[in-house]
């Protein structure tokens, strides 16, 4: 099979007019040849660091509409589902992504559960991280989240480390706002890599200690803005990612957006192909071809080096997409999950005191960090009630592993007038998370999670619409157009009710990401990141 076009030699900096030669799903020959075709062909793109998951497509659902928008291959932490299915979660994501051609490459989530303050579906320790390394199939140990636990030399955290040294694989990190020496030991540990970057001048820290960063924009959580301008001179040392991205975002577009965006900022487009295309296959070693003799037939169309519209995806030679349609073949899949909680009564979300002022958590448009802000509540008959007004809502995380007492908190900015949203997405543990404007549609929403064993919620008295996550707690069973369409409606519907925030439901799925700082709500109580232990909701 031939196939004419534009050839982009990222490596040489150069575009010419060739001819690529796949026999058996290897390329043959790249070679010059005149002709009139104008397409360009160019490496895939990879998403250097993404949870499938939060797509809430299984990995076979993803492909299909991954390789629409150019991605041929994934560097996937399945950090989610091990949270609550353990290694078998883990193992289900590397069998599932088998049956079809996007080459997802896996990683042992190194932080499972990522605290201890919190209810988690299973445990990973650095025994079943050694099995999980030794696998071929495992390709780094996923990002190290416990970035206190290799500050502070905790025995089991550098166990995990050494066990992927000693299977030579690198070690993903995890350490928003780390500077100075603690970034240092941290680095020196053998962390490589970090997508948690808030600002310039942070990353260009890691940049300059020799830790490689990656530019990520997801759903909720985005830095492209604060990071692009350093990649015309790290260039070599950066990639880009999603990190989590919800099935609506990913119908619209993936790593092509991202180089489509780099361009318009004026980059030099082979710089933003060597981060797109080139950086992660070497870093993470991935068997993933770039379009030289020998390599596995890997490789996309492209309309132009602007927008970056692909006309075809080929993976091993296949073409895989064509012109927005999909030849990724459908695959039947298991459901495994772990939801163990009953149905929820209206006491369980009472919060009796007489506090003049409590703590509130402060939801940032963008960002997954938060702010402790202090505020004087709304009490009614001795319960603490949502201030719809002040915009100082309810929230609750009830723990889905078994029945137990759901805790509560308030916070800002989600700007509800009416109704309640929820969702069992909630990095990372995958407990229950819900926002609401009383406690009665606080209930309503949560019983709907309860109902459909996993899922996303927005209710409005008997207005309710939702998307079950059977697969886990946290994946569709439908297609990923069709999970697509049912975010977009929910999300919309959110929006209706008040919402503010550009996506709510990512959003909302990391006020219980207790790694994060500030502060963050587990089944078990209100945290903070800062102190790393948990604070009064009552401020004395």
């Amino acid at each position: 099979m031939q196939i004419q076009g534009q050839i982009v030699d990222i490596k040489n900096k150069r575009i010419y007019s060739g001819e690529v030669t796949i026999t058996n799903g290897k390329i043959v020959s790249v070679v010059e040849k005149n002709h009139n075709i104008k397409n360009y062909i160019l490496p895939g793109f990879i998403d250097a660091h993404i949870h499938i998951e939060s797509s809430m497509l299984v990995p076979s659902e993803f492909a299909k509409i991954a390789v629409l928008h150019g991605t041929i291959g994934t560097i996937s932490d399945p950090h989610e589902i091990a949270n609550v299915l353990g290694k078998d979660g883990v193992y289900y994501m590397i069998d599932n992504g088998k049956k079809v051609p996007l080459k997802f490459h896996f990683g042992a989530p190194s932080c499972v559960p990522a605290t201890f303050f919190e209810t988690a579906g299973a445990v990973i320790d650095s025994e079943q991280i050694k099995e999980l390394m030794a696998l071929p199939d495992i390709y780094y140990l996923s990002e190290m989240m416990n970035y206190p636990g290799v500050l502070f030399d905790d025995e089991e955290v550098l166990k995990k480390i050494a066990w992927a040294k000693h299977f030579n694989k690198p070690v993903d990190g995890h350490a928003p706002g780390l500077r100075g020496e603690p970034v240092k030991k941290y680095i020196s540990a053998g962390i490589t890599t970090d997508h948690e970057c808030f600002t310039f001048d942070e990353a260009a820290e890691k940049l300059s200690l020799g830790m490689k960063v990656i530019i990520r924009e997801g759903s909720a959580a985005k830095n492209f803005e604060a990071l692009i301008d350093l990649l015309p001179d790290n260039f070599e040392n950066m990639m880009f990612c999603s990190d989590d991205k919800h099935p609506d975002d990913l119908i619209l577009g993936h790593i092509n957006q991202l180089c489509a965006r780099a361009v318009a900022k004026g980059i030099d487009v082979f710089k933003i192909l060597q981060v797109a295309c080139i950086n992660p296959v070497k870093h993470y070693k991935m068997e993933v071809g770039l379009l030289q003799n020998n390599d596995a037939a890997d490789f996309i169309v492209v309309e132009d080096l602007v927008n970056f519209k692909v006309k075809q995806t080929y993976i091993d030679g296949e073409l895989v997409g064509e012109n927005g349609q999909s030849f990724v073949p459908h695959v039947e899949f298991d459901k495994p999950n772990n939801f163990n909680t009953s149905a929820k009564v209206l006491s369980d979300f009472k919060i009796t005191s007489s506090a003049k002022t409590i703590r509130v958590i402060e939801a940032l448009e963008g960002q997954l960090i938060t702010n402790e802000v202090h505020c004087t509540p709304k009490i009614i008959a001795g319960n603490l009630v949502s201030d719809v007004e002040n915009d100082i809502l309810k929230m609750a995380v009830v723990n889905r592993y078994e029945n137990a007492p759901p805790a509560i908190a308030f916070i800002k900015n989600f700007g509800l007038k009416k109704g309640a949203i929820a969702s069992s997405v909630a990095h990372d543990c995958h407990n229950i998370v819900v926002v609401g404007t009383s406690d009665e549609e606080i209930l309503s929403a949560v019983n709907l999670i309860i109902q459909n064993t996993g899922g996303i919620c927005a209710v409005n008295g008997s207005d309710k619409k939702s998307l079950a996550l059977p697969v886990a707690g946290i994946m569709s069973d439908q297609n990923g157009w069709e999970a697509g369409r049912l975010y977009q409606e929910i999300d919309a519907m959110a929006k209706e009710l008040g919402s503010t925030l550009k996506a709510p439901f990512m959003t909302l799925s990391f006020m219980a990401l207790l790694v994060i700082p500030d502060l963050k709500l587990s089944d078990k109580g209100l945290f903070s990141g800062n102190s790393f232990s948990f604070v009064d909701l009552e401020v004395e």
